[in-house]
């Protein structure tokens, strides 16, 4: 692991921390790779019971990097083909994994920052945190989290905020289906810590089973995952490339508004 990743230990959960708290735990394409990577690790160690999902610093995603940005944008269809590839297996890393998930929110989140939350099993938030789902401002759409942002919200709320792409609050994130829970300032932990003490009662093997029927009674499967996957990074790869893809996301790095404004 490098400093983009923090793993910490309690007894039988592993936190996994963005570690990028400079940027606001921005994606770039070294947190993806380890974030995965990671993921992976823990899911395959049987001492592991649980894993909570956290930023370090007062935010827990940006979404995408500034720097990374950059570089899409100037990549081929193709390049970015791949680079959506890698970030749809993140996702569906996440969402698949055998064990419980918990997103412990520290702070605001933002496009894949979203996909994050959306991906776990419980998500808990602190009652500043602020959400938006707006790549639709730099003529994108949120491709590769939709399954899993649709999934937790449901397709109504999904159309309000993948086409508004207006920020809102914990509460209406709670009312939405994101979160479970929204902790008051300065309770964060204490509300993960009590949820965390209950789920550690049920058997791994069981709660394995459960989250599985859970995701299978709701139509998703890796399978499924992995060929939706394939068609939502073929569309941003293609939008990215696209002339409002670049448009906007030009505009966005000289700091300006795109010419649709």
């Amino acid at each position: 692991m490098t400093d983009v990743i923090r793993i910490d230990r309690q007894g039988a959960t592993a936190r996994l921390a963005l570690a990028r708290p400079g940027v606001h735990n921005a994606f770039d394409d070294a947190l993806i790779a380890e974030l995965t990577e990671a993921l992976l690790a823990l899911d395959a160690d049987p001492s592991v019971r649980a894993v909570v999902l956290t930023g370090d610093g007062s935010t827990f995603s940006a979404g995408a990097d500034l720097g990374w940005m950059r570089r899409m944008a100037q990549a081929s269809e193709h390049e970015n083909l791949q680079d959506s590839l890698r970030l749809a297996k993140l996702m569906r890393t996440l969402n698949f994994l055998s064990k419980p998930t918990l997103a412990r929110v520290n702070g605001s989140a933002y496009g894949g920052g979203v996909g994050l939350v959306a991906c776990c099993d419980y998500a808990i938030a602190t009652e500043a945190a602020k959400f938006s789902l707006s790549e639709v401002k730099l003529g994108l759409v949120p491709a590769v989290i939709s399954p899993y942002v649709v999934q937790a919200i449901g397709p109504r709320h999904a159309r309000r905020y993948f086409t508004g792409a207006e920020v809102f609050e914990a509460r209406e994130a709670l009312a939405i289906g994101l979160l479970h829970e929204v902790a008051p300032e300065g309770q964060l932990d204490e509300q993960l810590d009590r949820t965390l003490h209950f789920w550690l009662k049920g058997g791994p093997v069981a709660q394995r089973e459960a989250k599985q029927l859970a995701l299978r009674m709701a139509g998703m499967t890796p399978e499924a995952a992995e060929r939706t996957d394939a068609e939502n990074a073929a569309l941003i790869a293609r939008l990215r490339v696209s002339p409002e893809g670049q448009e906007g996301l030009t505009a966005f790095l000289e700091k300006r508004r795109p010419v649709w404004v």
